[in-house]
């Protein structure tokens, strides 16, 4: 094994993250039946905050609330408990991903696990404890906490410094988004490998060291002889 740190995303990289399913069965609580049209409204709000919160424009905080505004005013419930409440939806139907136990499992002893996320402490560990897989990593980074998101090259110096500053030369970053995972690994002078699951076109100006389309190929790829 070429690698003292292997460093994973969370979200659509280790763990299945079905927003539609968590807004559904959270909104089902306030009696309402979230429709595909509610979703398309509430990803044309959602994802252009993640933009700014992964460009360092906004905080977590604002990402967290400003998602929920016109539901709030619609429903005279606070953002705030809109979200917690989608946060621990999304806790209870996550599962990891095919390949991912396997994959962390055959590198269990072989090299550290760390993770990485931009998603939301709430989220990230009532995930690890609910999936049997928090021993699993020996390193849990939440840009949440540390106040800069992917693809700051601060996140990752914070994470060196917590991993006793290993030579760069001999960690990976593995994520799905190349827009934070890979372009964050390029930022922080390391090897990336883009998960691509869905065969989208690599963006312009960013290049991973390797690319699979699955967990069992990373596997391979990692662990063949």
């Amino acid at each position: 094994m070429n690698w003292d740190w292997i460093l994973f995303d969370a979200d659509e990289t280790l763990f299945t993250f079905d927003a539609f399913g968590g807004l559904q069965r959270m909104f089902l609580d306030y009696s309402v039946t979230f429709t595909a049209e509610d979703f398309q409204d509430y990803q044309a709000v959602n994802k252009p905050l993640w933009v700014d919160y992964q460009n360092g424009a906004i905080t977590a905080l604002h990402l967290q609330h400003q998602r929920f505004q016109s539901w709030s005013e619609r429903l005279n419930v606070p953002a705030g408990d809109l979200n917690a409440a989608f946060l621990n939806a999304m806790a209870e139907i996550c599962t990891p991903l095919p390949g991912a136990v396997s994959l962390l499992n055959a590198l269990k002893g072989k090299t550290k696990i760390g993770i990485i996320t931009n998603g939301f402490t709430a989220l990230q560990q009532i995930r690890l404890e609910r999936t049997g897989l928090r021993d699993a990593f020996d390193l849990l980074v939440i840009s949440e906490q540390v106040g800069v998101a992917k693809p700051d090259p601060r996140i990752f110096d914070y994470a060196f410094e917590q991993m006793g500053n290993p030579p760069r030369d001999r960690v990976m970053m593995v994520g799905d988004t190349a827009e934070s995972d890979i372009l964050g690994g390029n930022n922080a002078g390391i090897a990336t490998c883009w998960l691509n699951a869905h065969g989208r076109a690599l963006p312009e100006g960013i290049h991973p060291t390797w690319q699979v389309s699955s967990l069992s190929e990373l596997e391979q790829l990692l662990c063949k002889p």
